[in-house]
C-alpha cells in the first residue's frame, strides 16, 4: 500500500493548489471524524490529505450586522460556545451539537458534515432552513452556493476535485424569527437520523408567518428543501390547519428507502410529525425574539 502524503497549508490558495496537484486523489481534512474512519476501514485511500485547520478563514466565527460567517473547520463545541450564534440560530447549533459524543464535538465540523454528503447529516437541514450559503474555493477563485445545492447524491457533491468549502454565511434574520431542528434516532444518543427536520420562520407583530423555510434529512438521496411546506405556513398564524398542511407537504416531499432502521411509510409519517414539531418550536422562539 502506498503511503498518504499529509499537507497542512496556511492559505486557501495553497490548499487549492495541493488539491489540484493530487489530480483528483486528494481529500480535505477538517475534523476527520468521517475521513479517518473511512480510511481505516479501507473505503477511501487518498494520495494526499490536505488539513485545512491552519487556514484562518476556516477556523473562525465572525459576526457582522448582516450575517454570521462560520469557518468550515470550526468545531461543534466552538459553535455551542458562541453566545450570539446560539441566540440567533439555536436550531443550527443544536443540530451540530447532535453529532456524536462530547469527544466528537471537539473535532466534528459543519464543513465535514456537509461534504461527507450523507443524506442523514444533521447540521445540513438546519443550515438549509436558515438560508445558509457556503463559500467554495477553487483555482478560479471563490463562489457562493446555497447549502441545498451542494449535495447531489449520497457521498457526492457539486464540488470539483480541486475545490473545497471555506465556510458558511448565515444571513441575520429579522426580529420575530426562530429556527429549530429535530430528529428521530433508534437509540437515545450518538446515532444517525432516521428522519431530521429543520424549520426557520418569521412572524410579524400580529403573529402571522411572513417567511419560512423547511428542510428534511434522511428521507431522500439528498436533503430536501420543502417549498410547499413553507408555503403552508406563510400567511397563517401557524395554527393547526397550517401545521397539518405542513405535515402533508413534508410527507409528499419524501423519497426514502426501506432499510433496517425504518420503512418508507414509517419515514414519511415521521417526517410529517417532526416537521410540525420543529415548526412549533421555531414559532415559540420567533415569539420570544419579536
Amino acid at each position: 500500500m502506498s503511503s498518504t502524503e499529509y499537507i497542512a497549508p496556511t492559505t486557501v490558495q495553497d490548499a487549492v493548489a495541493s488539491l489540484a496537484a493530487a489530480n483528483g486523489n486528494g481529500r480535505i481534512l477538517a475534523g476527520g471524524t468521517d475521513l479517518l474512519v473511512q480510511m481505516r476501514t479501507g473505503r477511501m485511500s487518498p494520495q494526499t490529505i490536505i488539513d485545512i485547520k491552519r487556514i484562518g478563514e476556516t477556523r473562525t466565527i465572525s459576526e457582522t450586522d448582516a450575517a454570521f460567517v462560520i469557518g468550515a473547520a470550526v468545531t461543534g463545541a466552538e459553535m455551542s460556545a458562541h453566545k450570539s450564534l446560539c441566540s440567533t440560530f439555536p436550531g443550527v447549533v443544536e443540530a451540530m451539537d447532535l453529532i456524536g459524543s462530547q469527544q466528537i464535538q471537539g473535532r466534528a465540523s459543519p464543513g465535514g458534515n456537509l461534504c461527507n454528503a450523507s443524506p442523514a447529516a444533521d447540521c445540513v437541514p438546519a443550515l438549509i432552513a436558515a438560508g445558509a450559503a457556503c463559500t467554495i474555493a477553487g483555482p478560479s477563485g471563490t463562489r457562493d452556493v446555497p447549502v441545498e445545492q451542494v449535495v447531489t447524491g449520497p457521498g457526492q457533491t457539486c464540488l470539483a476535485a480541486d475545490e473545497f468549502v471555506v465556510g458558511f454565511t448565515l444571513p441575520k434574520p429579522p426580529p420575530g424569527t426562530g429556527d429549530a431542528y429535530l430528529r428521530l434516532i433508534p437509540r437515545t444518543e450518538m446515532d444517525i437520523a432516521v428522519v431530521g427536520a429543520g424549520v426557520c420562520l418569521t412572524i410579524d407583530d400580529k403573529g402571522t408567518c411572513t417567511a419560512a423555510r423547511v428542510a428534511l434529512g434522511a428521507v431522500a438521496p439528498t436533503q430536501v428543501l420543502v417549498e410547499d411546506g413553507a408555503a403552508a405556513l406563510i400567511g397563517t398564524t401557524v395554527d393547526s390547519a397550517a401545521l397539518d398542511k405542513l405535515a402533508a407537504a413534508a410527507r409528499a416531499a419524501c423519497n426514502p428507502i426501506d432499510d433496517k432502521r425504518g420503512t418508507v411509510d414509517y419515514r414519511k409519517k415521521v417526517a410529517g410529525v417532526l416537521a410540525m414539531r420543529a415548526a412549533q418550536q421555531a414559532l415559540e422562539r420567533a415569539k420570544a425574539s419579536s
